[in-house]
C-alpha cells in the first residue's frame, strides 16, 4: 500500500486563511502532522562509518545528533522515530564508535555521531573521534543541522564547549536539545534555558531556539520532529 505525505505547509497557507492567527495555527498543525508522518516512515540503517572514507553518498539532507556519552542520544533518536531499537541504547558509555546513518523515508538522513567525553576511553580513541568529527563537519555539504544534546540535569559541561567552537569554525548550524527534562524541576529548567540563551549569543553557528525534550514522557518530541522534518520539506 502506498503511503502519501500529508499536504505540506505552503499548500495549506495558500488556501487563504481569513486572519493571520488562523493561518499560523494551520501552519503549525500542518508542520506537526508532516513531522509525525515523516518520522513514522521506514528508517533503515544505511552505513556505519568509522572513517571519512567510509561515509555514504550525501544525496539527502542530513541531521546529525551529537552529545556526551550517556546523555540519552539513542533514547531520543528512538523516541523521534517511534522505535525501540533503531539506535542502540547501551549501558556502557562511549559504545558508539562510528557515524551511523539511517535513511528516514528516503527523504532525510539521520546521523548518530559517536558519544564524546567518556574519560575511560583511550586518548588515541578520543583523538580519532575528534578528527572524525572535524572532517565530517568540514566536508559534508548535505549536513543541514547538528542537534547537540545536553542533559537538562547538568547543563553545559566544559567538554561540550570545544565542540560548539568546532561548529562555529566549520560554519555548521547546531541546535541545543535538552534531554531528560522530566527529571528537572520547572524553575531549574527555566534558569538553565536563560543561561543557555545567553551563552548561545556568543556562537555564530548556534540556532537560537533550544528544544526541551524527554524520551521518557514524550515532551517536546513532536515539536522537534516538525522542525527537523522541515529540512526534508525544503529539499523536496
Amino acid at each position: 500500500m502506498a503511503h502519501h505525505a500529508p499536504q505540506r505547509r505552503g499548500v495549506i497557507l495558500n488556501e487563504g486563511a481569513r486572519n493571520e492567527d488562523a493561518g499560523t495555527e494551520r501552519e503549525k498543525a500542518a508542520a506537526l502532522e508532516f513531522g509525525r508522518w515523516l518520522f513514522a516512515q521506514e528508517c533503515p540503517f544505511i552505513a556505519g562509518a568509522p572513517t571519512v572514507e567510509a561515509l555514504p553518498g550525501d544525496t539527502l539532507p542530513e541531521i546529525a545528533f551529537a552529545g556526551r556519552s550517556n546523555v540519552g542520544k539513542s533514547s531520543l533518536i528512538n523516541a523521534l522515530t517511534g522505535r525501540q531499537t533503531l539506535a542502540r541504547v547501551s549501558h556502557t558509555p562511549g559504545r558508539t564508535r562510528q557515524l551511523n546513518f539511517f535513511s528516514l523515508g528516503g527523504q532525510l538522513m539521520l546521523v548518530d555521531l559517536p558519544g564524546y567525553g567518556y574519560a575511560e576511553a583511550p586518548k588515541t580513541e578520543i583523538q580519532r573521534w575528534t578528527d572524525l568529527f572535524r572532517l565530517y563537519l568540514r566536508g559534508r555539504a548535505s549536513l543541514r543541522r547538528t542537534c547537540l544534546l545536553i542533559d537538562a540535569r547538568h547543563g553545559l559541561k566544559p567538554v561540550d564547549r570545544p565542540l560548539m567552537d568546532m561548529f562555529d569554525e566549520t560554519a555548521v548550524s547546531f541546535q541545543i536539545v535538552l534531554t531528560k527534562a522530566d527529571k528537572v524541576k520547572a524553575e531549574e529548567l527555566d534558569g538553565l534555558l536563560k543561561a543557555l540563551e545567553k551563552e548561545l549569543k556568543s556562537h555564530t553557528a548556534a540556532h537560537p531556539v533550544v528544544h526541551v525534550t524527554s524520551a521518557h514522557d514524550g515532551a517536546g518530541i513532536a515539536g522537534l520532529r516538525a522542525e527537523l522534518a522541515a529540512f526534508a520539506e525544503a529539499a523536496g
